[in-house]
């Protein structure tokens, strides 16, 4: 598997997957540990707030992008392309994927990306119960 991290300063996980240019890459094996196997500095007309989808990406043969933060037109772009998206509040690349790895987003809750990235386990009320009885 293979996870791009949004990371404008290769150190860090940084906000607005669509405008971000620079990314680290990991592979993840099948014990799930995250290993850099490389780092993208794409020119500004591949940040995808600017591609105009009009053929192959770099990011491409990535599995899941994971950014502070994220649209839900980022979401659904990157679906289109076979990619999972998600925020995260964490800011170390390696912790933030270990965390999506263990508690994948669920699809539904796609179009909250961008908005609740800091508020993961919290849901506005929809009329439609998450069940559980979960407290906090």
């Amino acid at each position: 598997m293979k996870i791009a991290v949004a990371s404008q300063n290769f150190r860090t996980v940084t906000p607005h997957a669509g405008r971000t240019r620079r990314f680290l890459v990991f592979a993840v094996d099948e014990t799930g540990t995250p290993v850099e196997i490389d780092r993208l500095d794409l020119p500004r007309e591949q940040a995808f707030h600017d591609f105009k989808d009009d053929g192959p990406h770099p990011l491409d043969v990535m599995d899941a992008i994971l950014a502070g933060t994220c649209g839900p037109g980022f979401v659904r772009r990157m679906a289109e392309r076979g990619i999972r998206a998600a925020a995260t509040t964490e800011t170390d690349p390696v912790v933030a994927i270990k965390a999506f790895l263990a508690n994948p987003p669920d699809p539904a809750d796609a179009a909250e990306c961008g908005h609740h990235a800091h508020h993961h386990t919290h849901h506005h009320g929809d009329g439609h119960g998450r069940g559980g009885g979960a407290g906090g």
